[in-house]
């Protein structure tokens, strides 16, 4: 069936509420299943939260029954007889997202319901952080179509290790949320009934962080992959000193210190 939806409406939708801002997949009708418009689309949004002074973390999300089931197999599947150069340049797209979403300052927290399945299952796995609903399915079955989960696979073997990451792309099979948790891919779980509402109090909570510490913890976390030990202690050095000079750290000193009476008390500095 085709899909029913005027050309010109979006199929990713973008607004902010206290702090985050609200990534939503709109094709429903499709399961949100990713084609090049969505990627597209994606890419524009991810980028605009980066740059958004309004937003301190951003909430994937999807309409309908599923976060997202896939990469558009019609749309896969009318794309065969491309050159290879062109395949190349749809996949680079899709790659293109998933680097944006990890050099983008802000956290990315994908909130999964339903099924996030193959190119939805990588998605979420781009995201810095994942909450799952109870009764949501993640996996990446490609295999079973002849098909590699391979733009994903350098994020995922850095989330769960090598073994993990070849087992799941492997054998294709689909992990509970509570089994995507025991592996490390999924932060929380939470109820299925309010899922949603409990999602973005998820997010809101970390945007009550100031945002200069979450921009700093993220692209250090992520700046570390590529340095030796020693290397990482000196950045660290670095980062500290960077941290010291924000705003947000000067006055939650401050404040720590007023709260204190100027004495030192293990365990109760507040960012």
């Amino acid at each position: 069936m085709s899909e029913i939806r005027p050309s010109g409406d979006p199929v990713v939708l973008y607004r902010t509420e206290d702090g985050v801002a609200l990534i939503t997949l709109d094709r429903p009708e499709k399961r949100n299943a990713l084609n090049s418009r969505m990627v597209s689309e994606l890419t524009a949004a991810v980028a605009r939260a980066g740059d958004d002074p309004s937003a301190r973390v951003a909430l994937l999300g999807g309409n309908g029954p599923d976060f997202c089931s896939g990469v558009d197999l019609v749309e896969l599947a009318a794309s065969m007889d491309n050159t290879r150069a062109e395949a190349l340049a749809e996949a680079e797209r899709l790659a293109e997202l998933f680097a944006g979403m990890r050099r983008t300052p802000l956290p990315i927290v994908a909130a999964i319901h339903g099924r996030a399945l193959a190119g939805g299952a990588g998605l979420a796995t781009a995201c810095d952080l994942i909450v799952a609903s109870e009764d949501s399915t993640l996996g990446y079955p490609e295999v079973h179509l002849g098909f590699v989960p391979a733009i994903v696979m350098t994020i995922l073997r850095r989330k769960v290790g090598e073994a993990r990451a070849f087992e799941l792309a492997a054998f294709g099979d689909r992990v509970t949320a509570r089994e995507a948790e025991a592996l490390g891919l999924v932060n929380g779980v939470l109820p299925e009934a309010d899922f949603r509402v409990q999602a973005l109090e998820y997010a809101k909570e970390l945007a009550r962080r100031p945002a200069s510490a979450l921009r700093l913890t993220k692209g250090l976390l992520y700046e570390l992959a590529d340095l030796s030990f020693e290397q990482g202690l000196r950045r660290g050095a670095e980062v500290n000193v960077e941290a010291r000079f924000t705003e947000a750290c000067r006055e939650g000193v401050r404040r720590f210190v007023e709260r204190s009476g100027g004495r030192s008390r293990p365990n109760e500095a507040e960012g």
